[in-house]
């Protein structure tokens, strides 16, 4: 009988241990993003086509989104409260002057991660606003002078197969319909560059190059793990394996999972 009630005991405590253990590590696997996204214009179908994903993505990995269409309401004690700052084809532009700096201090600071798509690097002076200095440094130092208005489909070039944003990825894969960005220099003396375009590839052929044309990048010179993916235009991308999953392992390691 004794036995018995020491074995009971025993698979009580075993089970609570285990069962506490899981939670534990879920509770610890958790995390909340922001995602500031254009509510408008031509990149309107990219974020309607982004949110449903993201938020199948947080619901299967267990993380919260909270999502924002303007600048308005970030400072220090909003940024403090998430992981991941998504930056989803929202220009460097429009932000106030207390949202400049508390995203300044967010990344200075490592207070989470950060991964800007697309429209991001539109620097430069536009709408009136002067070109945010510290950003442009930020993304390598480099300024918005041109880009693709036909668009264009394009080889990527993997150039880091080790880093955590590439894992799972080939080589090299196609991206279509994008409008490419040129920039006045590439940014790679001053950032590490993860994947590149290759612009002989481009179809249909473009006279808008700049030789160098890195688009998925990391400036490892600041606290936050950040990282800049310029594809971000069409909504067709998130039907694309290769750009899905870059996506998604850009989440992770921004969040510190990876």
């Amino acid at each position: 009988m004794k036995k018995s009630i020491f074995i009971s005991s025993l698979i009580v405590f075993v089970f609570f241990f285990h069962e506490n253990g899981l939670a534990q590590k879920s509770k610890k696997e958790k995390f909340k993003m922001l995602v500031l996204y254009e509510n408008g214009g031509h990149h309107l179908a990219f974020s309607k086509a982004a949110k449903p994903w993201l938020n199948k993505l947080a619901d299967d990995k267990g993380f919260t989104i909270d999502y924002i269409e303007n600048t308005k309401t970030i400072n220090d004690a909003l940024l403090k409260q998430y992981q991941v700052f998504l930056q989803l084809d929202y220009p460097p532009y429009t932000w106030s002057e207390e949202a400049m700096k508390a995203f300044e201090n967010y990344i200075k600071n490592g207070t989470g991660g950060w991964i800007g798509l697309h429209h991001a690097t539109l620097l430069g002076e536009f709408d009136g606003y002067p070109m945010w200095q510290w950003f442009s440094d930020f993304m390598g130092g480099i300024r918005f002078v041109n880009y693709i208005p036909e668009f264009a489909d394009a080889k990527i070039i993997i150039e880091d197969k080790s880093h955590p944003v590439t894992k799972g990825l080939p080589s090299s894969f196609y991206i279509k319909k994008e409008e490419w960005y040129v920039y006045d220099k590439s940014p790679r003396q001053n950032v590490h560059v993860l994947g590149a375009a290759d612009e002989s590839t481009y179809t249909p052929d473009s006279k808008i190059k700049m030789g160098d044309h890195p688009v998925i990048w990391t400036n490892e010179h600041l606290a936050s793990r950040n990282v800049y993916i310029f594809m971000g235009h069409s909504p067709d991308l998130f039907e694309n394996e290769a750009y899905t999953t870059l996506l998604k392992n850009a989440v992770f390691w921004a969040a510190g999972k990876k």
